[in-house]
């Protein structure tokens, strides 16, 4: 029995959307109707007699969890000239067109060729560290240099203009060196809000940054482009290497600023050098200087993300013990791995590409990424924590498995279609590369008969994927990361909706029957352990692994820098390839929680308002420590100007009743996020602080009423409706955009009062709006984050290595 049998329910209402907006085609109405299409694509690439053997045996290892990424479900098959590629890595030089002196293209060429790829549905991600300093000489037109930060502005420009295949946005990696001159710009970029929207950020290091950093030691900048006179005054010196020195700075001072943008911004990410191309099967031709946008490809120039991961909890059998002793089944599982190696080698014989550069990469090399999802979830299903010594010794057998099975499918392929075109036995077995730790036998066979792919192991994010066809199940080797949540959706007619999303693990859980008051200790999610067991998932599974992992360590919004410091260092240790960590905060936004978020502790509000004082209307001398529960609303409403919309941010602060029987929540803050353009922007900004004060001084109900009654020579707003004695509603109109505002604000404050005391998953009902364009809050508070592209709401987190919306629940581009 696996793990989908005794959770034999209707779909939940998450897997329906996301399969409809994302992977349905014309005609196709289900889940198999994608796997058809897919496994008739994929076998095409077969000699014509092997053609119908091979789409039999594709579709059914689709059905049993074998899945490709979210390009090729979406793309293989169809008639769009899209990629069935997830992502690339583009080299970038250091000259504005043609070639640079190492043949790599110009700025503004790279530019063309990534528009290009993600014109056509890829992601691409980019080392900027090969363009000179700002202030380096520019001998051609006697200026000098910009410096990579301000090209950089201009690869995130691009990318908010151009639309990939199917409407999909592209998504980017920028990675600098450490040593890099501009390095300090580059780390603290994201600290100006808005800035590089469409990137993920990390650090490039070298083993040596590491050991001066071990060492207290100096570190300098560098670069081989001449600087400029002005620099030259200041010291800028060149080194018997012939590299310049721009500058010397502790090491320690480097990495803290590095750490401090990390415990506040989320990047930027770490990339370890070294530690990617020693461990590199083709060390021997290639040298990496750049990952994909999650970071769990490390690629040479033009080298591709073919990806299928395989949705582990299928194999799990008698699931928390129901009907025989839970059990993961190795046999089933080897034999989906073997077949899933050659449906990836195929991709590379089907695909569109973007570029012939990338064509040619792939050609030689046939790179491929089997990977699994759902490793939190199997886990949990097999009775055993994430976090646990037991739990990382099953996710080992796992992985194991996963590479004896992929390389000796790759050996046997090799056989029979022929070996990579670059293969080099000597160079491919050397010591220290990843295939030098093959079992002997395999070693054997590769020396005898070559190998088919280069690579074959990449563990992603799964994003989309999994809530399309693996029921929601945890995302690629996280743990789960809420049993459920809200997710709220606008529907065409400008009407919201709302219902639950489940874990898969926890609606199998269900469905047995259990307890759902009591969960059993293997229900453990990403928040409920240590950051260190987080790594230490990563350092046990990571050396099975030929190319990386993609995972984002969360922790808490109270845990201490002190420790959070020293998360990069402990990742260095354990030769991990990288690491990315998120840790909520006011700048960012709080992390998805599967219960509305604790506000202010309301035992502790009574010595902030006097006592007999109206606890609502009581002035509050300061804030109270701790989080506040927030609701993000999108305002619509129409002037003389047209149709506007606007975001604004309410906090509430639990109070004690009069009687000192219950809390009742009152507003104590708004604000409206950065990032919002329009004229008025600096007066609503200002009238959001000044309702603020008036909240705290207890004259917040007379202050929105006086907002109210303003009026305007521009003509009457129009912002939600009423209801006429005969069922009929008739739009309201307000005298200016104040009064309108005003409006919204009590409306939001209304409808978080009425909804306080629901249950998120309890109902799952249609909550309609009242015509304001304003939808009643989610029973998990939205969380204040970046804008979301689906739903506008600024409430993008990152999630299990992708951006999450809490508003919408929208999944980014790394799905």
């Amino acid at each position: 029995m696996t793990s989908n049998g005794p959770n034999a329910e209707t779909p939940q209402p998450i897997s329906q959307d996301v399969l409809a907006e994302k992977y349905l085609k014309a005609g196709e109405t289900c889940a198999d109707d994608v796997y058809r299409r897919v496994a008739r694509a994929l076998a095409s690439a077969e000699v014509p007699e092997q053609r119908a053997h091979c789409e039999a045996l594709f579709l059914g290892n689709l059905r049993a969890g074998a899945i490709g990424a979210g390009r090729i479900m979406s793309a293989a098959g169809t008639g769009i000239q899209a990629t069935l590629i997830n992502c690339f890595v583009q080299p970038v030089g250091d000259c504005i067109q043609g070639l640079d002196d190492d043949g790599y293209p110009g700025i503004y060429e790279a530019l063309r060729e990534a528009a290009e790829t993600m014109r056509r549905g890829g992601g691409v991600g980019y080392d900027f560290s090969r363009i000179r300093p700002r202030g380096a000489d520019v001998k051609g037109t006697a200026s000098l240099a910009s410096g990579p930060c301000s090209y950089i502005n201009v690869f995130d420009q691009s990318c908010s203009t151009v639309e990939s295949a199917g409407a999909r946005r592209g998504a980017q990696m920028g990675v600098l060196r450490i040593d890099h001159p501009d390095v300090l710009e580059f780390i603290t970029a994201k600290r100006t809000p808005g800035r590089w929207n469409n990137f993920n950020v990390s650090v490039g290091v070298p083993d040596t940054f590491m050991q001066a950093l071990q060492a207290d030691g100096p570190w300098e900048l560098v670069h081989r482009a001449q600087p400029g006179a002005m620099l030259l005054t200041r010291g800028v010196h060149q080194r018997a290497d012939g590299r310049w020195v721009y500058a010397t700075v502790p090491a320690r001072t480097l990495w803290d600023t590095v750490m401090r943008s990390t415990y506040d911004f989320a990047e930027p990410g770490i990339l370890f050098l070294d530690r990617m191309n020693q461990d590199n099967n083709l060390a021997y031709c290639e040298t990496i200087e750049a990952t994909n946008p999650c970071g769990e490809q490390p690629l040479p120039a033009y080298g591709c993300c073919d990806l299928g991961p395989i949705i582990l909890p299928r194999f799990v059998r008698h699931p928390f013990g129901a009907g025989g002793t839970a059990a993961f089944d190795w046999v089933a599982f080897a034999r989906s791995v073997a077949l899933q190696v050659r449906a990836l080698d195929n991709v590379l014989d089907v695909t569109v590409w973007p570029l012939p550069q990338q064509q040619a990469e792939a050609t030689a090399k046939r790179r491929i990424g089997v990977g699994f999802t759902g490793l939190g979830d199997t886990l949990t299903l097999l009775g055993l924590r994430y976090d646990s010594a037991e739990g990382r010794a099953i996710a080992v057998q796992i992985a194991t498995c996963m590479r004896d099975s992929a390389y000796a499918a790759s050996v046997a392929l090799a056989q029979e279609k022929g070996a990579f075109p670059r293969f080099d036995a000597d160079g491919y077995l050397a010591q220290g590369t990843f295939a030098s730790r093959l079992p002997a036998n395999l070693q054997a066979e590769i020396r005898v008969h070559g190998i088919r792919n280069s690579h074959l192991l990449s563990i992603a994010p799964t994003g989309t994927v999994s809530l399309a066809f693996a029921d929601n199940a945890s995302n690629g080797i996280e743990p789960a990361f809420s049993w459920t949540y809200t997710r709220k959706k606008r529907e065409a007619d400008g009407s919201t909706s709302e219902y639950a999303v489940e874990d898969h693990a926890w609606r199998v859980y269900r469905a047995q029957g259990g307890d759902m008051r009591q969960l059993p200790a293997s229900f453990v999610s990403a928040l409920d352990m240590a950051a260190e067991d987080h790594i230490a998932m990563m350092e046990a599974v990571q050396p099975l692994v030929d190319t990386a992992i993609s995972k984002t360590v969360n922790v808490p919004a109270d845990y201490p820098y002190e420790d959070f410091k020293g998360l990069y260092q402990q990742a260095w240790q354990a030769r991990l390839k990288g690491l990315a960590t998120y840790r909520p905060n006011a700048i960012l936004g709080s992390v998805l929680q599967a219960t509305p978020a604790p506000a202010a502790d309301p035992k502790n509000t009574p010595d902030l308002i006097a006592a007999g004082a109206d606890p609502m209307r009581a002035v509050i001398e300061k804030r109270p420590k701790g989080a506040l529960a927030a609701v993000a609303e999108k305002v619509e409403y129409w002037t003389q100007e047209g149709h506007k919309t606007l975001y604004l941010v309410v906090s509430f602060l639990p109070v004690p009743t009069p009687d000192g029987t219950g809390t009742v929540e009152r507003a104590i803050e708004f604000f409206m996020p950065l990032g919002q353009s329009g004229e008025s922007q600096q007066w609503i900004t200002s009238s959001m602080r000044m309702l603020s004060l008036a909240a705290r001084g207890g004259f917040l109900e007379r202050a929105l009423r006086d907002m109210r009654k303003v009026a305007w020579d521009r003509g009457p707003v129009r912002l939600g409706s009423y209801t006429k004695q005969d069922g009929s509603k008739v739009p309201l109109w307000h005298d200016s955009e104040v009064a309108a505002i005003a409006y919204a604000l009590q409306q939001i404050i209304a409808q978080r009062q009425q909804a306080v005391g629901t249950v998120p998953g309890q109902d799952s009902a249609d909550h309609r709006s009242d015509g304001l364009g304003l939808a009643t809050p989610a029973t998990t508070p939205v969380m204040v984050g970046k804008k979301c592209g689906e739903c506008g709401a600024y409430a993008v987190i990152r999630k299990d290595g992708c951006d999450y919306c809490t508003q919408c629940g929208h999944v980014g581009t790394c799905g």
